[in-house]
C-alpha cells in the first residue's frame, strides 16, 4: 500500500482521493454525487449540534472529524469535474473572512460587537446585491440569501430577521401574542367549517410563523426551545414506559388517565432531582 502523506490534512485529502479513485477506491463512494452526499452532509451537522447540547467533547471531536470528511468529498467531487479544490474552498472562506473583519486585518475601527454585527450585515447586505446583479435578477431582496433548503423552522427565523432589518415588524412580544390569538381563532374557523387538509395545513404553518416571530422577540432561539422540549418530551416518555414496567403494565393496556398519572409523577421526579442537586447551604 503506498504511504499517505503524514501531516493530518494532506492525509485526508490523499485519502479522499484513494476512496474516490476509479479502479482501487470503494464503489460505494465512486458511485456518489453532490445530491446523494448532501443529506450526509446535513445529517452530520446536525449531529455536531447535538454533541454541543450534551456538552460530550469526545464526541464533538469525532463530529467535527465526520462533517469535515463531508466537506472534503465534497471538495473531491468537484476537482474531479473541474470546478474547483480543496484549497479553493479554503482560500475563498480564508479571503472572505478578511473581507468581513476590517477591524481585524485592516484600518476599521470597530469598538463593540454590536457595532461588528451591524458592520457584518452591511458587508453581506454588499455581497448578496453584487450577487444579484451578476445573476441578473433584478431588483435586490432584502430576503436573497435565505435558502430554501434550510429547515422551515430555521428558514422562518432567517426570513423574519431579514424583514425586520427594514423595520417590517411586530413592535414588541404582547403584539405578536395577540397575533398567535388571531391564528388561534382562524384555526378554530376553519374546523369548524369542517375546511380541508390544505386550509389547516395554511392556518397551522401560519400559528408556527408566528411562534416562531414570539420566541425572536423574547430573544429564544426557536430551534433550540423545541430541541429542549423535544429531549424534555423524550425525557418524561420514557420515564413513564419505565414506570408502567414496575407496575407490570404496558402502555397501550393503560388509559390516558393513567398514562396522565405517570406523567405527572416523571414530572413530580423531575422538579424533586433539581432541588436536590442545588447546592445547600451548612
Amino acid at each position: 500500500m503506498t504511504a499517505q502523506p503524514e501531516e493530518p490534512m494532506h492525509r485526508l485529502l490523499a485519502l479522499m482521493a484513494r476512496l474516490r479513485d476509479r479502479e482501487r477506491g470503494c464503489p460505494w463512494d465512486v458511485e456518489q454525487d453532490f445530491e446523494t452526499i448532501a443529506p450526509h452532509t446535513i445529517e452530520e451537522a446536525y449531529e455536531v449540534a447535538d454533541a454541543i447540547q450534551r456538552d460530550d467533547m469526545a464526541d464533538l471531536k469525532d463530529e467535527l472529524g465526520d462533517l469535515l470528511f463531508q466537506i472534503v468529498f465534497h471538495a473531491r467531487m468537484a476537482e474531479e469535474a473541474g470546478h474547483f479544490s480543496f484549497p479553493d474552498v479554503a482560500k475563498a472562506i480564508s479571503n472572505k473572512m478578511i473581507q468581513r473583519h476590517p477591524h481585524v486585518f485592516g484600518d476599521a475601527s470597530i469598538a463593540t460587537a454590536a457595532a461588528q454585527t451591524a458592520a457584518w450585515e452591511t458587508l453581506k447586505a454588499k455581497e448578496r446585491d453584487a450577487k444579484a446583479q451578476t445573476a441578473g435578477r433584478g431588483v435586490p431582496s432584502v430576503l436573497d440569501g435565505v435558502i430554501a433548503g434550510l429547515p422551515a423552522l430555521i428558514r422562518a427565523l432567517k426570513l423574519q430577521k431579514r424583514a425586520a432589518r427594514v423595520h417590517f415588524d411586530w413592535p414588541n412580544a404582547d403584539a405578536v401574542k395577540d397575533k398567535i390569538r388571531e391564528e388561534l381563532g382562524e384555526i378554530d374557523t376553519e374546523m369548524t367549517a369542517g375546511s380541508g387538509h390544505d386550509r389547516l395545513e395554511d392556518e397551522v404553518g401560519d400559528l408556527l410563523f408566528v411562534c416562531v416571530n414570539l420566541a425572536r422577540h423574547l430573544g429564544v432561539d426557536p430551534e433550540s426551545s423545541l430541541r429542549r422540549a423535544n429531549h424534555k418530551f423524550e425525557t418524561r416518555f420514557r420515564r413513564i414506559e419505565a414506570l408502567a414496567v414496575d407496575q407490570n403494565r404496558a402502555l397501550d393496556t393503560m388509559t390516558l388517565a393513567e398514562m396522565d398519572a405517570l406523567w405527572e409523577m416523571a414530572k413530580d421526579e423531575e422538579r424533586a432531582s433539581r432541588i436536590d442537586a442545588k447546592p445547600h447551604r451548612l
